[in-house]
Parts: C-alpha cells; sequence; structure tokens
C-alpha cells in the first residue's frame, strides 16, 4: 500500500470513542449524519448517497462493516476493512470514517447518537425490512432522523463483482510483490534456486 496515500488520509479513521469526543453529545451545535455500508466496491451510487447525506450536515461520517461480519459470498469482501476505510476517507466530503466491528450499526447508533442516519433509497422499495426498522427504532428513541438519499443511480457491488469473480490468489500475489519491491524476474529467480534444496513448508 502507498505510505504517503495512508498517512494523507489515516487520521480521518476513528474509533468510536475519539468520534464521540470530537463531535460531542447529541443534540450538539454542528449536525452530523452518519452512512454505514460494506463499501467494497465504490461506484456511482456511493458517491451519490454520501455527496446527498454530506449536504444534510455539517459532519459527514461513514461507518464500515468489519470484515469478520461480511457474509455476501466467497470472495467478499474483495477489499479488506483497512483498505476500503481509507477509500472512504480520500473523499473530501467524508469527514470521518469508522470501522465497526460489530455485525449491524445498532451499537454505534446508541452509542454516537448522529443527528441524522441516511439509507439508500432502495431500501424502502418493498417496505421496510426488519433490520431497518431496528435502526429506525433506535434513531428515534434518542430523538435523531432517518432520511433516505434519492435513488436516481442504484448500482450492486455485489453484481459487479459476479460479473467478474476477482482471481484472489493471484491478486494477493500482485499486491505482496509490490508491497515489497518484488519484480517477476527476481521472484523467478530465487525460485529457480529452489531446486537445490529441500523445502519443508510448515503452516
Amino acid at each position: 500500500m502507498n505510505v504517503d496515500f495512508t498517512e494523507k488520509y489515516r487520521h480521518k479513521i476513528k474509533a468510536p470513542s475519539e468520534l464521540i469526543d470530537l463531535v460531542g453529545a447529541f443534540p450538539r451545535q454542528k449536525k452530523t449524519i452518519l452512512c454505514h455500508g460494506v463499501f467494497d466496491v465504490v461506484h456511482p451510487g456511493h458517491i451519490r448517497h454520501l455527496a446527498y447525506a454530506k449536504t444534510k450536515a455539517d459532519i459527514l461520517i461513514v461507518s464500515i462493516t468489519a470484515d469478520l461480519h461480511i457474509k455476501k459470498g466467497i470472495y467478499r469482501p474483495y477489499i479488506p476493512e483497512e483498505l476500503r476505510a481509507l477509500n472512504l476517507a480520500a473523499f473530501e466530503m467524508v469527514d470521518y470514517v469508522l470501522i465497526d466491528n460489530h455485525e449491524t450499526p445498532l451499537k454505534t447508533l446508541t452509542e454516537l447518537k448522529p443527528d441524522f442516519f441516511a439509507k439508500g433509497f432502495e431500501y424502502t422499495s418493498t417496505g421496510l425490512h426488519p433490520a431497518t426498522q431496528a435502526e429506525l427504532d433506535v434513531v428515534e428513541d434518542y430523538g435523531g432522523q432517518m432520511i433516505f438519499t434519492p435513488g436516481d443511480v442504484v448500482y450492486s457491488s455485489t453484481k459487479f463483482l459476479s460479473l467478474a469473480i476477482p482471481q484472489v490468489q493471484l491478486e494477493k500475489l500482485l499486491l505482496l510483490m509490490q508491497n515489497n519491491e518484488i519484480s517477476f524476474k527476481s521472484l523467478r529467480d530465487t525460485v529457480q534456486k529452489f531446486s537445490n534444496y529441500h523445502v519443508h513448508v510448515v503452516g
């Protein structure tokens, strides 16, 4: 991972306790809005969702589901949580990013108490899902408001990935080589030297 990129945006990624100190207790003078999701592959629908949310408050916080709790398929998440967080932090409109280590955003909503909780318009297409209703109940209980962002552009990260199943093993190798500045030639030369050794792999 590019060190300069990481250091430039890492300061936006906060723990829940840090965010509470930064934005203050509810009700607060500067309004906050929370968007929550996986954000595995950020697409135009995500960008419009975040941009609209930013217009509704002073501070935009994006929480992402930690890798441990993503259950969308064998290749998911495609992007690990730290990189997903950095990708979102790179957007100028995003003020803070939180990696949510819980299965749902309910605990974050209860502790942080954002003034607004933004959901995509697609969550209203067939009535409120029980999970969305549970989120709404928490938000309304402390006096916040759930808003639904316009659904003028709707995409699905899951559909994108199903059209082009990632070559996970290859891409992990390429990323490892890139991070350690290893070329294919040097890797090949090193592997060819193994013919003179007896190799025992443990793990």
